[in-house]
C-alpha cells in the first residue's frame, strides 16, 4: 500500500512545524515543496522531507506532485503560507482534492479587491484609497485626512505597513514603499514587482481583536495589543478575548458578513477588527489561520485547529468540541533598539514556571538587530495558559520578566568608516 503523504506549499516560522506534525499525527508523511526549503531550518532539524520546486510556477508543481503520485498517494495538499495559498488551491483542484476557492483566495489576498468587496456588502471597513505613486498617495491622504495608514496592497506580517501622522512621515515612508528597500511580493500574475500598489486608509483607532473561524463558524475571538507606533507589531494576545455577549456577537455577525462577501467559508480565516466608535471596523481578512492562534486556541478550549484543517484538506471533516474553559495568552518579546545582541538569558527559568506552555528564542548572541516593523523583529516569545484570565496574566509577566538581553548598538557610521581604513 503506497504511503499516504500530505503537500506542504512553502512554510512559516510559526506554524510551519506544527502542520508538518500534524500531519505525522494523523498517519500521513508531510512533504514540503519549497523554492527555497533552506530558509526553514525546523525541516532539516526535524528530518522533515522537502523538495525544492518554483512554487510561483503551477506547472511545475503539477509535475512534481504528478512524479510523487507514482511513488505515494497525495492525501491532500494545502499550506500555511498566505501567498501560496491560492495556488495550494489550484493545485489540490488539479488532482481532485479539497480545498478553498483560489479564486476566493487570490482576491482575499489582494486587499484593495477585498476592500471593494467588502464595501459593495456594506461591510464596516475604513476609508481608503489606492494609490501607485508619491502624488496619489499624498492626494488620498488629503482626502481621508491625516493621520493615515499606508500599506503595500499585497502582503502579510505587518511588513511595509506605518501610520503616518504628518506630510513628513507621509514622504518618507511612500519613498520606502516605492524603493527598492522594500520587498514587494510577488503575485500569480508577477505584477507587483513591476508596478506596486499602496493602499493608503483611513487609521481606525480602538482595541484589537482577531476572530479565529474555521469554515463558517466563528471559534472564538483574541485580544491582541500593539508595540509602540507608527509600526503595527503585535505585543500581546489574549484568547477569548474579554468581551460581552453583545460585543462578541457583533464581531461574529460581521466576520460571517465578510465570509459571504468574499466567497470565504472553506477552511480557516481569522479576521482583523478595531473596536471603533462605529463598533467593530474590519481591518483586514486573512484566509488562513493567524501564527500563534491555534496555539492559544489549543491551550484555552482544547481545539487544534491545525489538525483539524488539515482534516478537511484530505477530505474528513472538522470538529469543534470545547475541551476546556482556559485563558491563554503570549507575549512577544522585541527589543528596544538596533544593534549586536550580546547575550539573551532567562528562557530555561521562565518554561519552567508552573503554567508556562512555551518559551521560544528567535535569535542567537552576538545576531546583528535591525528593527524591521514587522514580525520579523521578535527577539522571543513566552505562552502561558491557566482556569482564569487574572491567573495567566499573572503567570506570563513573572515568565517574561526573567528573560533578560544585552543590545550593544552599532556604531555611528562615522566611526566605522574609520575604522575600515588602512
Amino acid at each position: 500500500m503506497s504511503k499516504k503523504v500530505l503537500i506542504l506549499l512553502e512554510g512559516t516560522r510559526g506554524n510551519g512545524l506544527p502542520y508538518a506534525q500534524a500531519a505525522q499525527r494523523l498517519g500521513l508523511h508531510p512533504i514540503t515543496l519549497s523554492a527555497n526549503p533552506a530558509q526553514y531550518d525546523y525541516l532539516a532539524a526535524e528530518g522533515i522531507e522537502a523538495i525544492r520546486v518554483d512554487t510561483e510556477n503551477l506547472d511545475s508543481l503539477i509535475r512534481e506532485c504528478s512524479q510523487l503520485r507514482a511513488t505515494y498517494d497525495i492525501a491532500g495538499i494545502t499550506s500555511a503560507l498566505e501567498s501560496v495559498y491560492a495556488t495550494a488551491g489550484k493545485l489540490a483542484r488539479c488532482f481532485d482534492l479539497p480545498g478553498p476557492n483560489p479564486t476566493s483566495i487570490a482576491r482575499c489576498c489582494d486587499k484593495f479587491v477585498q476592500r471593494q468587496l467588502l464595501a459593495e456588502a456594506g461591510i464596516p471597513i475604513p476609508a481608503y484609497r489606492l494609490a501607485a505613486n508619491a502624488t496619489e498617495v499624498e492626494g488620498a491622504a488629503a482626502e481621508i485626512g491625516l493621520p493615515v495608514i499606508l500599506k503595500p496592497v499585497v502582503g502579510s506580517s505587518s511588513s511595509g505597513v506605518r501610520l503616518c501622522h504628518n506630510v513628513d512621515e507621509l514622504v518618507e515612508h511612500t519613498t520606502y514603499l516605492l524603493s527598492r528597500k522594500h520587498i514587494w511580493p510577488s503575485s500569480p500574475k508577477h505584477t507587483w514587482r513591476a508596478s506596486p500598489r499602496i493602499l493608503v486608509e483611513e487609521f481606525a483607532d480602538g482595541p484589537h481583536y482577531i476572530a479565529e473561524i474555521m469554515g463558517n463558524e466563528v471559534i472564538g475571538i483574541t485580544a491582541a495589543d500593539f508595540d509602540c507606533l507608527p509600526h503595527f507589531v503585535f505585543r500581546g494576545l489574549t484568547f477569548p478575548a474579554p468581551l460581552t455577549d453583545d460585543e462578541h456577537k457583533r464581531i461574529a455577525d460581521v466576520s460571517l458578513g465578510c465570509l459571504r462577501a468574499l466567497g470565504l467559508g472553506w477552511g480557516p480565516t481569522c479576521i482583523e477588527f478595531r473596536w471603533t466608535k462605529r463598533g467593530p471596523v474590519v481591518i483586514e481578512v486573512n484566509p488562513r489561520l493567524a501564527g500563534t492562534d491555534p496555539q492559544l486556541v489549543q491551550l484555552a478550549y482544547g481545539v487544534d485547529l491545525i489538525t483539524e484543517h488539515i482534516k478537511l484538506v484530505i477530505g474528513g471533516e472538522w470538529s469543534f468540541h470545547r475541551r476546556r474553559s482556559h485563558t491563554a495568552a503570549a507575549r512577544l518579546l522585541i527589543p528596544d533598539r538596533d544593534g549586536t545582541l550580546d547575550w539573551i538569558d532567562g528562557d530555561t527559568r521562565a518554561a519552567a514556571v508552573s503554567g508556562v506552555a512555551e518559551v521560544k528564542l528567535y535569535v542567537e548572541p552576538k545576531a546583528p538587530i535591525v528593527r524591521k516593523g514587522d514580525d520579523r523583529d521578535y527577539l522571543a516569545s513566552v505562552i502561558a495558559a491557566s482556569p482564569s484570565r487574572n491567573q495567566t496574566a499573572t503567570i506570563l509577566q513573572h515568565a517574561v520578566d526573567l528573560i533578560s538581553w544585552s543590545i550593544t548598538p552599532f556604531p555611528p557610521l562615522g566611526e566605522l568608516e574609520k575604522s575600515s581604513a588602512p
